[in-house]
């Protein structure tokens, strides 16, 4: 049924308190995890969503819910053998602050050159996980590797060097509607459309074409993308329609989500919103927090947390239970709901 038992392995949240000084994070998961992509968020206080992967290299911070290019800052200072280390950057480590930090595993920092595009990359893969981070000088429209070898389901795209906002995309072309469709992590609005910005041919197993548009590939920009393939047990990707009912949609995914972001596709003004079992471990799920904006943590009672998957449990008039309206999501495991040798969790 899944090849990942214990989902800790490969991804944890860790919630903390801020000191303004120096603070090693340590998570209390099922087994040790040394992350590669850190995404903190204050939950006390406005305050801005921000990356760091050790590919880029610790201190190079970049906002999910800005368009403001690579900054670095004594945010994320060090990647360790069980969470990570902080600065006084008041953005990750503010004095007094309660935070979260969201972990995914690579490769423990080791990159490596990939050639199989047009544009050479430079990868590092967790191929049991289904995530690559991949880093790149952009070079005009052409195909770039993301080594997971794998058809990838979702991606995000950023430029490290320019204020533009990030693009999200999908390969199955049923959920945003084409090549020419993507979301802007940092906005609210629904599917934007440029011109084959993910190429006219479908990504592939080894490869992405990207159009040489700002958000994703122009000449002389440095980028940085986030690949992502399901995982049977651990992860998956994917879109439902909402019902506006407080009876809402199931959504399966074949394990109990631990860390769930969903977006309303067809409507501007919807954010991204995260929920995590870490922050609410109880149902329903009220605290969350949003990709899109700096606020904190606010409480609206959204999804039922199950086994196998989440279900929605309120009405909305905007946000991921529209009635009609397409969302999307993507979510990793707290725990498979059977272990690779069919024992039900």
């Amino acid at each position: 049924y899944t090849n990942i038992d214990d989902p800790s392995v490969h991804f944890q949240t860790a919630l903390y308190t801020g000191n303004g000084g120096t603070l090693a994070v340590t998570n209390d998961g099922n087994s040790d995890l040394q992350p590669d992509l850190v995404w903190t968020k204050k939950r006390s206080d406005t305050s801005h969503n921000a990356l760091v992967d050790s590919s880029r290299g610790a201190t190079k911070q970049i906002y999910s819910n800005l368009t403001a290019a690579e900054e670095t800052v004594s945010g994320v200072t060090a990647f360790n053998t069980d969470g990570f280390t902080l600065g006084s950057n008041g953005t990750a480590n503010g004095n007094g602050g309660t935070f979260v930090g969201w972990q995914w595993k690579a490769n423990g920092g080791t990159t490596a050159s990939n050639t199989d595009g047009t544009i050479t990359t430079t990868t590092q893969v967790n191929s049991d996980a289904g995530f690559s981070i991949v880093t790149w000088a952009g070079g005009g429209t052409g195909s770039l590797g993301h080594g997971l070898g794998e058809v990838p389901d979702m991606w995000i795209v950023k430029n490290r060097d320019y204020a533009v906002s990030w693009a999200v995309g999908f390969s199955d072309s049923s959920i945003l509607g084409g090549t020419s469709n993507y979301l802007s992590l940092n906005t609210t609005g629904a599917v934007s459309t440029y011109n084959n910005i993910w190429g006219s041919s479908p990504v592939n197993s080894s490869v992405i074409t990207m159009a040489g548009d700002r958000s994703v590939n122009i000449s002389g920009d440095d980028y940085v993308a986030y690949f992502f393939k399901a995982k049977q047990g651990y992860s998956k990707f994917g879109s439902y329609v909402g019902n506006g009912n407080a009876n809402g949609p199931f959504i399966y995914t074949g394990f109990k989500p631990a860390w769930i972001m969903v977006k309303d596709t067809q409507s501007s003004g919807d954010n991204w919103q995260i929920l995590d079992t870490k922050r609410d471990p109880h149902n329903p799920q009220l605290k969350y927090l949003q990709a899109d904006n700096a606020n904190a943590e606010g409480s609206f009672t959204f999804v039922d947390i199950l086994s196998n998957g989440f279900k929605f449990r309120s009405t909305y008039s905007v946000g991921p239970n529209v009635n009609g309206h397409k969302t999307i999501y993507m979510a990793f495991a707290e725990n498979p709901f059977t272990t690779s040798t069919g024992i039900p969790t």
